[in-house]
């Protein structure tokens, strides 16, 4: 079985390594390699402890049971989202991360997370949200099936290089609820 639920400060060392291992497969060839390498599953889980903290919407899906893959352990997060209310032009609320282990791809864990971080930032009171997704992202089609619009282009700075990345926004995010 496969729960989405909002995340709790001992599931950052989960996500943490969803983190980590998502990075690694999705960017593999399109951000440096040291970046990749470096990347600390302990110092990422540091920071989602942060930001579960800080009140930030976090929804994490925990596989158990038969759903387990030989992977993980029992009750393993394997794929979060994280997003906020946001001050900027292009939405009122922002989904910062959304991963999900490359095992756990294809079983509609993406769609549920996303409709979760939605749905809660729309009971907060926002109307919009935007996403930004690295243009070589090979999951970027997924935002397009789920309604987001591209409505901004622009770049990042991931390990001293500019890669280019793409805004997609949802509006009446009041349906997710």
């Amino acid at each position: 079985m496969i729960a989405i639920r909002r995340a709790r400060t001992a599931d950052a060392p989960g996500i943490g390594a969803v983190h980590v291992a998502s990075w690694r497969s999705a960017y593999a060839g399109v951000l440096p390699e040291p970046v990749l390498t470096g990347l600390s599953a302990p110092d990422q889980a540091g920071y989602y402890d942060r930001v579960i903290r800080s009140g930030a919407v976090v929804h994490v899906a925990v596989a158990s049971g038969t759903d387990l893959s030989s992977a993980v352990g029992r009750g393993e997060v394997v794929g979060f989202v994280t997003g906020r209310r946001r001050r900027r032009a292009l939405a009122d609320a922002e989904i910062e991360t959304l991963y999900v282990l490359d095992d756990y791809r294809e079983r509609g864990l993406g769609r549920e997370l996303l409709s979760a971080a939605m749905a809660h930032l729309a009971g907060r009171g926002c109307a919009s949200a935007v996403l930004w997704v690295l243009a070589d992202n090979p999951a970027r089609w997924f935002y397009e099936r789920m309604g987001g619009r591209r409505v901004a282009e622009g770049s990042v700075e991931v390990g001293g290089v500019d890669v280019p990345q793409i805004a997609y926004r949802w509006d009446g995010i009041e349906r997710f609820i």
